[in-house]
């Protein structure tokens, strides 16, 4: 062990060296890499030694569907003439469009989408102009294009969100500083299960289990039916499939503690999974392998097993596609390999309890994946909150209208979607936000700012329980930061321009690939910089410091929200520039060798490794971010690359 290392500003290919030129203090990042072919057919085959991404993004490499993609069928597409004379959908009046615009996705999905396909899509195609949208839209209608006239807010299709009474949350935190998603109740509902929130567009599903529901054969006094506004969507979509549809493990052959083994395809449920939840697992379809946490995993995570923030989660999981199942042993294969050890529960792997409870680890199919929808070429904004404008939440990292935290667009419990050509400028929270999501392609949009950025983990462009995933060509000004984060896995950020951090926001995420990124961090882009409703997402108080272009979870800091970062995340020509010092302070560049291949959360050898100061777990990223974490500290930086990309086989000229 070395006795004391140098800090990454000694350490040459962390940070500019050698008389780095001083610039302006407002560099901006250099621009989106937009138009990538991003099909199959330009994709390198898999590096040696690293993650096999070949698979992700819509249908693992498709072509992002044109107008040959469409359907036929004229009562399936629906242009802006048909939504004025049928549905009221009518710009530049003073009237709510949204409902109408709801009963139009209602009807493709009635009529449409059980007939459609991936080469039969349904299209609503918005008309130009400015439409007034007052609750949330639920975009579940399989195999649906929801498409505008263009993004430009003068020509194109303007969206503007001004959430209603029943839309906006009602329950806030101590002091009014956030959404308080578990005092929003109603029976046994609380807003976590609508988790991450409302939005403007919600991607997700609309269907209430049964137990729900007033004709249940013993129903919850406050159910659904009976819900108030404001409460209804509670009970609504998939969040809650793992309670009453997902199937508790067993063992595996050999083994007493394990259900599933990394590397493996084959999952053991439990021997009396039966009826409605056996019928769940179905071949084409797809489950979410959930396991649970254990004083063991915690400790892996350099979290001590004495800690207060231990908790009872499914911080590991991941959705896998189902090809073969075993109605008699009651075992289902997976599409692809397990990426970490499924405990039968939260004690098997020898741990003690947590909380004095034993937690089992569950195999949770898609109930009702909402699968095939597009949403392309307009414009969204919320309506501002009360004496304030766009310009006063410019790196203000608090929550300015706490009751009106609503997302842009909403992709939960969403398989083979996309997001494309959309411009956002300040939505409520984050933009695009998903939630247990796979083999989406989020490409070429413009997202400018948010009302809300502070206390509980507001105004992300966030990957949250994403897997499979392709983000490419976006463009991001005056959020809080880009995440992966959540047992996010599998995913590739490439050629994104943005003024915020490339952030591995925790919880296990790993094997996410960070590419051909643009990314220029100003001295400001800090917590501390914040003038109401300040704090982070695990509910503390705002930190010094100023945040880096990269952002890795410690356990002892994230374990209170999610854990820590979790193995292989790679980084690879990124253009990554931090002003760290003061808001005068020349810009220098970061992890800046563009040949190396940065694998974050590994040792020499591949294996996970928390990152470490002279062999000392760091408890935080903040104030270690100049560390050189290479040569067995948690950075493996050996591996290089003469090609342009890892991922892409061509990239356009410039």
């Amino acid at each position: 062990m070395r006795a004391r290392r140098r800090s990454a500003m000694a350490v040459a290919g962390l940070v500019g060296l050698g008389g780095a030129m001083p610039v302006a203090p407002d560099e901006p990042p250099g621009p989106a890499l937009t138009g990538l072919d991003l099909t199959a057919a330009n994709r390198r085959p898999p590096v040696d030694g690293l993650y096999d991404w070949s698979s992700a993004g819509y249908r693992a490499g498709a072509r992002l569907p044109t107008e040959a993609e469409l359907t036929s069928d004229a009562d399936c597409l629906l242009g802006p003439e048909t939504l004025a004379k049928t549905y009221d959908v009518v710009p530049d009046d003073e009237g709510d469009d949204g409902a109408g615009i709801q009963r139009a996705i209602d009807h493709v999905r009635a009529e449409c989408s059980p007939k459609a396909g991936y080469t039969k899509l349904s299209r609503i195609q918005l008309p130009a102009g400015r439409l007034l949208v007052n609750a949330q839209i639920r975009v579940d209608a399989d195999y649906l294009v929801l498409t505008g006239a263009g993004s430009d807010p003068d020509k194109g299709t303007k969206i503007v969100y001004t959430p209603d009474a029943a839309t906006r949350y009602d329950v806030l935190t101590a002091g009014n500083a956030d959404w308080d998603e578990d005092g929003m109740v109603w029976g046994p509902a609380k807003g976590g299960w609508i988790w991450p929130g409302r939005g403007l567009f919600a991607v997700a599903s609309r269907e209430v289990a049964a137990r729900y529901r007033a004709d249940a054969p013993r129903p919850e006094p406050q159910n659904y039916d009976n819900a108030p506004a404001n409460r209804r969507d509670l009970f609504e979509g998939t969040v809650n499939a793992h309670w009453v549809s997902g199937a508790t493990l067993r063992a595996m052959p050999g083994e007493t503690a394990y259900a599933g083994r990394k590397g493996q395809t084959k999952v053991y449920l439990n021997a009396g999974t039966t009826g409605a939840i056996m019928r769940g697992f179905k071949v084409g379809g797809h489950v979410n392998v959930r396991a649970a946490n254990s004083v063991r995993f915690y400790g892996e995570m350099s979290v001590p097993a004495d800690h207060a923030s231990l908790q009872n989660l499914h911080m590991r999981q991941q959705i896998f596609g189902i090809t073969e199942v075993d109605t008699t042993d009651k075992v289902i294969t997976l599409d692809k390999s397990l990426e970490f050890d499924v405990p039968v529960d939260s004690t098997s792997d020898g741990s003690p309890m947590i909380d004095g409870r034993v937690y089992t680890s569950k195999a949770a199919p898609l109930v009702d994946p909402v699968v095939g929808v597009g949403i392309e070429n307009l414009y969204l904004t919320q309506t501002a909150p009360k004496g304030k404008t766009a310009k006063d939440a410019v790196h203000d990292y608090g929550n300015f209208d706490p009751a009106g935290q609503m997302h842009g667009i909403v992709l939960k419990g969403a398989v083979n979607d996309w997001v494309r050509g959309v411009r956002a400028d300040m939505t409520g929270s984050h933009p695009i936000v998903t939630e247990e999501a796979k083999n989406l392609s989020i490409v070429d949009n413009t997202l400018d700012g948010s009302w809300n950025k502070g206390a509980g983990g507001n105004g992300y462009f966030r990957g949250s329980r994403v897997w499979d995933s392709v983000y490419a060509g976006n463009t991001t000004r005056h959020l809080r930061h880009f995440t992966f984060q959540w047992s996010a896995s599998g995913n590739v950020a490439i050629g994104n321009s943005f003024d915020s951090d490339l952030n591995l926001h925790g919880g296990w995420e790993r094997h996410n690939l960070f590419e051909l990124n643009n990314v220029t961090v100003p001295y400001e882009h800090r917590p501390g910089r914040c003038s109401v409703n300040c704090g982070e997402e695990g509910g503390g108080k705002p930190g010094d410091g100023t945040w880096f272009p990269i952002y890795w979870s410690a356990g002892a800091k994230a374990v209170k929200w999610s854990g820590s970062s979790g193995p292989d995340n790679v980084f690879f020509r990124n253009a990554l520039r931090k002003q760290a010092d003061d808001p005068n302070a020349p810009y220098f560049d970061y992890y800046g060798d563009r040949k190396k291949i940065y694998r974050f959360g590994v040792d020499g050898s591949g294996a996970w490794h928390h990152l470490d100061v002279d062999g000392k777990p760091i408890s935080d990223w903040l104030d270690n971010e100049r560390h050189d974490y290479t040569g067995g500290h948690g950075v493996a930086d050996t591996a290089t690359s003469e090609y342009p990309s890892i991922f892409l086989s061509a990239l356009p000229k410039r």
